[in-house]
């Protein structure tokens, strides 16, 4: 492979001129600038991007990193930070959590240690003692879809309390007073927020809650299916059955199949996150659409101002969830 001497002597300039040229500082004519990309073209030159990212200290490279890649939320999500970093001339390194803070300590200490420019970041936890290396640090941060609590940090998020409150409220108001609550993991601000929202709109409508029927589980598939099997196989079943996601929501729908039921005639089903899939999936899922792609756009441009200004006070991003109602749902026959 070429090496910059090699340009240098070829174009008949110096190395600095070279390196100059390859780092966009000033002070080169326009034609030497010229000049020396043909050169480097003709004899098929890159430049060192370690040790350019060396004497930075940074890269042109984001870490993103989402509690399951398997989740079409985060898929989504992920879509929209990799469109805004590619505008920027930025690349986006992904990395799945797996809920696990472990995992998630390991993941960032190494894109520390990689330099990377930035990071976007779904916590596994909200405390922010867990987060002191991190945020002491002084790589720009920005969490998307949960919270540290008192980092002083960028966010976007949605309103998930409201749209829990809302979709529950929807069951309630076609006939269901015994619904089933599976959400995800409440040392997640997220979890914790659509359990309360459910609980209020059931207080609201003047129902009583039962304990067991708010279940709070890694939100998969394979988590949610035994739960919801458990519940439709006791002597009082729920009538209608509320999913934190759509992984949790596919569990459901597997435990009400091998239950032998059908969807909405023996049970209703309405849960979190639009995918390609739920408008196929018998009548239609009845869902709460995350606007995903534009949280992520958001939290992408927000990271990018943070590089621009990283004195601007941290902003907070609330964007609210849509009712889609589909045929999982229906007045409950009395």
């Amino acid at each position: 492979m070429p090496s910059i001497k090699d340009v240098a002597e070829k174009a008949g300039v110096s190395v600095a001129t070279v390196s100059r040229v390859f780092s966009s500082r000033p002070h080169v004519r326009g034609e030497v600038r010229q000049h020396v990309f043909d050169i480097a073209a003709q004899l098929g030159y890159r430049p060192s991007r370690i040790a350019s990212n060396l004497r930075k200290q940074s890269t042109h490279i984001i870490g993103l990193l989402v509690s399951d890649v398997r989740n079409p939320f985060f898929v989504e999500i992920a879509r929209a930070i990799e469109d805004v970093a590619n505008s920027h001339q930025m690349s986006v390194f992904l990395c799945n959590t797996d809920e696990n803070p472990e995992k998630e300590q390991t993941y960032l200490h190494t894109l520390l240690d990689e330099l990377v420019a930035g990071i976007i970041l779904v916590p596994t936890q909200e405390q922010i003692e867990n987060f002191g290396f991190l945020l002491e640090s002084g790589i720009p941060i920005v969490t998307i879809d949960r919270s540290i609590q008192g980092a002083a940090v960028d966010s976007v998020i949605s309103d998930n309390f409201q749209s829990a409150y809302n979709i529950t409220s929807h069951l309630i108001k076609l006939g269901h007073q015994r619904i089933g609550a599976v959400i995800g993991l409440q040392k997640s601000t997220t979890g914790r927020e659509r359990v309360q929202g459910f609980k209020l709109a059931m207080i609201d409508h003047g129902l009583n809650i039962d304990p067991d029927l708010i279940q709070c589980v890694d939100p998969t598939e394979r988590a949610s299916e035994p739960i919801v099997s458990r519940w439709l196989a006791s002597a009082t079943p729920p009538s209608a059955i509320f999913s934190g996601n759509s992984l949790i929501t596919m569990g459901a729908i597997n435990a009400i199949h091998k239950a032998g039921l059908a969807i909405p005639d023996n049970i209703g089903l309405a849960g979190f996150d639009d995918t390609i899939w739920m408008p196929h999936i018998g009548r239609g899922i009845t869902v709460i659409s995350q606007p995903a792609y534009e949280m992520g756009r958001s939290a992408a441009e927000l990271l990018f101002q943070r590089m621009a200004d990283a004195k601007r006070l941290p902003r907070e991003i609330v964007l609210k969830g849509n009712l889609i109602e589909r045929g999982s749902t229906r007045l409950l026959d009395r």
